[in-house]
């Protein structure tokens, strides 16, 4: 493997940790982490159909309260080593991603509670007036976040090709036909879970639209997403209960809300 490769892999594995916890620039979702582990590793087109494909379930997947989701980033960190690095089909790699994330779940779990005692450090600091004892809980606990994810992805690399190779070999063929359907029908429960997220009355339109278009129509996914964005905006410039005008194209009595907060600043 290119030492290249492996580092910046390790790296992406590592901000996918972090930004588990974070949620600032995404990297833990799918569709990015697969995909950059594609860039890093010469394998984009593998990278971005193995990302989308499991986007479509972790759109599922968030943390209510103290239930903690699945995680996502241990599972798409790796199944896009195995699929960009080991060889491993796209199908496969699907499947695989599932038992990846309930791993995940338990990782964050223990780390999680690790860093209660971490915090007892920054309340013990804060009651002494240590800045510094405040902020360096806070920098080892995040740091323990992105090792949760670089540590078993430096694991997944390391395995050889050969071994990886050679333990998918002896899988019995019914098994990893299984694996391939259950791939299948992972991203029919991610569209059905999203159509679900979006199963109203006022939106149905829209999806009956799209499915219109997809299929009487050789619209590609950038135009069906260019088309979906701007019947999006449509919508919110001229529905009521987004812009609270009434259907008088303005606020009430026909005033725009943001002159009005405007004019209450003057």
């Amino acid at each position: 493997m290119n030492p290249i490769s492996i580092i910046l892999v390790f790296l992406i594995a590592f901000l996918a940790g972090l930004e588990g916890i974070l949620d600032e620039w995404q990297f833990h979702q799918p569709i990015v982490a697969c995909t950059l582990i594609g860039v890093a590793t010469g394998h984009l087109q593998e990278g971005a159909i193995l990302g989308a494909s499991l986007q479509l379930i972790a759109l599922g997947w968030m943390n209510v309260g103290a239930a903690v989701a699945p995680d996502a980033a241990l599972a798409s960190v790796a199944a896009g080593i195995l699929v960009c690095m080991k060889g491993v089909d796209i199908g496969t790699g699907q499947a695989s991603a599932m038992a990846l994330a309930v791993a995940g779940l338990m990782l964050t779990t223990l780390i999680r509670t690790v860093s209660v005692g971490i915090v007892h450090m920054a309340d013990a600091a804060a009651e002494k007036g240590n800045i510094r004892g405040v902020e360096m809980p806070h920098f080892i606990a995040l740091f323990l976040q992105g090792m949760r994810i670089a540590i078993p992805a430096l694991l997944v690399m390391m395995v050889p090709v050969g071994a990886v190779q050679a333990a998918l070999e002896a899988i019995p063929s019914f098994v990893t036909t299984g694996l391939s359907v259950a791939g299948g029908f992972v991203v029919v429960v991610g569209y059905a879970m999203v159509i679900n997220m979006m199963a109203t009355p006022k939106l149905w339109p829209f999806f009956f639209i799209g499915f219109g278009l997809a299929v009487l129509t050789n619209i590609t996914l950038i135009g069906m997403g260019l088309i979906g964005v701007a019947l999006a905006l449509i919508y919110i410039d001229l529905s009521p209960e987004f812009n609270n005008t009434g259907g008088s194209g303005g606020g009430a009595g026909g005033v725009d809300p943001l002159d009005a907060i405007l004019n209450d600043y003057e």
